[in-house]
Parts: C-alpha cells; structure tokens; sequence
C-alpha cells in the first residue's frame, strides 16, 4: 500500500468526470488499498481516486462505524435518495481548513461494486450518507463549495487562496504520523 500525494483545489482532475471501472482487477484493488491508506494517513473519512489523481470511479469511506464496515464505491450510483436533508458542515481534504454547511439527504440507497467487483446494494443514514454522497460527488467532477451559495462560495474561495498565497502547484504530500511507542 501506498500513501499517495493529494490534488487540491485548482487541479484540473478534481473536476473531471471520472471513467466507469471496465473490471476490477488487481491495479482497481491496489487503488482501493492506496485511498484507504491515504485517507487514514490524512486524517479523512473518505477520499476518490480523483484526489490523488486517478480519473476513475473508485472510492472509499470509513466514518468509523463497524456497521456497515468501511466501504469500498467502485462505479458507486445513488438509486434512491431520502425526503428528509439535513444540513451540516463539511470539509474535503482537497480543500484543507475550509468548510461549508451542507444540505444532502439524510438517507440514500446506493448501488456499487465491492473490492472483488461483486455488486452490492445498501442503505446508508446519517453521517456515512453524507461521506458517500461527498464523495460520489467527487467522482462526477463536483466539490462541496458547488452545494454552496454564491456568496458564500466566493467568501470561502478567497479564504482559500489568502490561504494558498505564495503556495505554488496542486499537489500536497501526505505523511503518515509514525507509530506510537509501545
């Protein structure tokens, strides 16, 4: 496994569309094992494969509940969406120490293929809902800031780049604390 670099706002990946995933073979599962090593080594709770740069429909989301364990998305679709949104904040380790309020549903069933490319379907709430959410949206090329007023949008996104002045390029190493001592 490999920790891989982050893309952040302003790289032109995070925007793209990401490809379906044909087959999921050994390359999709050692991407898997890459987003769950960088998601944890950044501190997250879920992460594409478009934030370290691979345009495909692959991601994963651990908010720490064991029930359901943490998911792997490969070709995630949303196939119902609950009445009942809630709004809370919401942050993207692309976009570092910026957040925003957020109304999703509270609820969504999705549809996706697990590590070994079984199709599954699930029933998420609450919390894991919005990860899984924020992160379906991440691989059609949309960030939080879209679910944002313009006003609003425009506030964060000059916080942003006063944030970023003298920061040149879109990539973030990513290092893991080391191991506590025993």
């Amino acid at each position: 496994m490999t920790v891989r670099q982050l893309h952040l706002l302003g790289s032109p990946v995070l925007r793209q569309r990401a490809a379906p995933v044909a087959a999921v073979d050994d390359d999709v599962r050692r991407l898997v094992d890459d987003l769950f090593e960088t998601m944890r080594a950044a501190k997250g709770v879920g992460l594409a494969a478009n934030q370290v740069g691979v345009a495909r429909r692959v991601a994963v989301v651990d908010v720490g509940e064991d029930d359901p364990p943490p998911l792997v998305l490969i070709n995630p679709r949303i196939v119902h969406a609950g009445d009942v949104v809630e709004v809370a904040e919401e942050g993207c380790l692309s976009i570092p120490e910026i957040y925003g309020e957020v109304e999703r549903p509270l609820q969504v069933t999705l549809e996706a293929l697990d590590r070994d490319g079984r199709p599954y379907r699930l029933d998420v709430a609450g919390y894991k809902a919005r990860a899984v959410q924020h992160e379906i949206d991440h691989l059609d090329g949309v960030l939080f800031l879209d679910h944002l007023s313009a006003v609003k949008r425009g506030l964060l996104l000059a916080k942003w780049k006063k944030s970023r002045k003298g920061q040149s390029g879109y990539l973030k190493e990513v290092t893991p604390e080391p191991a506590g001592e025993l």
